[in-house]
């Protein structure tokens, strides 16, 4: 357990149940509300793009962490979850003429639906054998979205073009304003993604998921239902995935199953153990790295090209070798992920000059 601050005394419930309670808190929430509001003022367009990325990559790496971080739930699915969400999203918008946002939602809906269809295995699955059968999720809806059997998906064109965002009067403008107007879609969508999870765990529905990661026999024991539980964290989880699918959608404006591979799955499971599984800070953070990571080793493969040319050539290769090094470190030297670690600097600042 992270430490907390002392000399803290609540004298309600209300005061009690409040998700920041020393002055520190609040200036970190702060900080960062006006780090977020002046970001798009500040960037160009392709760092609008990438940073646009990670806000989508923050509400799937948050719907997987409920599953996996908080349930105890491995999946190897998420890509296949996100292409429902895309897929359906896409359809019900363009071909069916469904509002944007009623669109999403069905989407939203379809996808936990899937999941929890995909689930019935972790009734009776466990750690690798469940992995196994989420694996399975992922290559057969694949397979259905790859093959199109009787062009159902994309009539016959292997993608779907999917029209600019518009409702209620409302358009994405031109190329100039487009990274902007979708950021602050995508933060709202975002922010709203985390609060929403954060205060999941705070009822007794998350209390019954994190109780089944811990022990299950433990859980069932004391009254916990283990089917509902379970199926109910496929469902919410998967139902963030579809959400951060149908954004993927809308915001690329093109659907094709190329950007729905199981690297999705690997990616984001990376993001998780990364930024911490069993945090909802620790997805943001892990969503934030491993988005940027690739950014990285490119600007720094280009500026050792001259003494390196290797790394250009390359680059797909050390891409890949860099991610699985960064996962294995975080495994050996700090399984807790990021999220330990600024609780530990947290701790660090709070406690000095004393070493504990």
């Amino acid at each position: 357990m992270a430490a907390t601050a002392t000399g803290i005394h609540h004298r309600s419930y209300t005061s009690e149940l409040r998700l920041r309670a020393t002055r520190a808190e609040y200036f970190r929430l702060g900080l960062m509300t006006v780090l977020l509001l002046v970001l798009p003022f500040v960037l160009d367009n392709y760092w609008l793009s990438i940073a646009n990325t990670i806000l989508i990559a923050v509400i799937g790496a948050v719907g997987l962490n409920i599953l996996v971080g908080y349930t105890g739930q491995i999946s190897l699915g998420q890509g296949g979850f996100m292409a429902v969400g895309a897929y359906s999203s896409a359809i019900l918008s363009d071909r069916i003429g469904l509002p944007t946002p009623l669109a999403i939602l069905l989407a939203v809906l379809l996808t936990a639906a899937v999941g929890v269809f995909f689930g019935l295995p972790g009734l009776r699955l466990k750690g690798l054998y469940l992995a196994i059968a989420t694996l399975a999720s992922q290559v057969i809806i694949e397979f259905l979205v790859r093959r199109d059997i009787g062009d159902f998906l994309t009539e016959g064109l292997g993608y779907i073009n999917v029209d600019r965002l518009a409702f209620l009067g409302f358009e994405i403008g031109g190329r100039d304003v487009f990274e902007q107007q979708w950021y602050w879609i995508l933060l709202v969508l975002a922010v709203l993604t985390v609060i929403s999870a954060r205060n999941i765990f705070r009822t007794g529905l998350g209390r019954s998921f994190m109780a089944v990661r811990d022990q299950d026999i433990a859980a069932e024991a004391i009254g916990v239902n283990l089917t509902r539980a379970k199926l109910t964290a496929f469902a919410v989880s998967s139902g963030f995935v579809g959400l951060a699918g149908s954004l993927t959608a809308h915001y690329s404006e093109v659907v094709s199953w190329e950007k729905f591979t199981l690297d999705v799955s690997i990616l984001y499971l990376a993001m998780i153990i990364v930024g911490g599984l069993g945090s909802i800070a620790g997805a943001v953070y892990g969503a934030v790295f491993m988005t940027l990571l690739p950014e990285l080793i490119r600007r720094l493969a280009n500026a050792l090209e001259s003494t390196m040319p290797f790394l250009g050539d390359q680059l797909p290769a050390v891409r890949n070798a860099t991610f699985g090094a960064v996962i294995i470190a975080f495994l050996i030297f700090e399984p807790r992920g990021l999220d330990r670690i600024w609780q530990r600097m947290k701790d660090y600042v709070r406690f000095w000059p004393f070493r504990y």
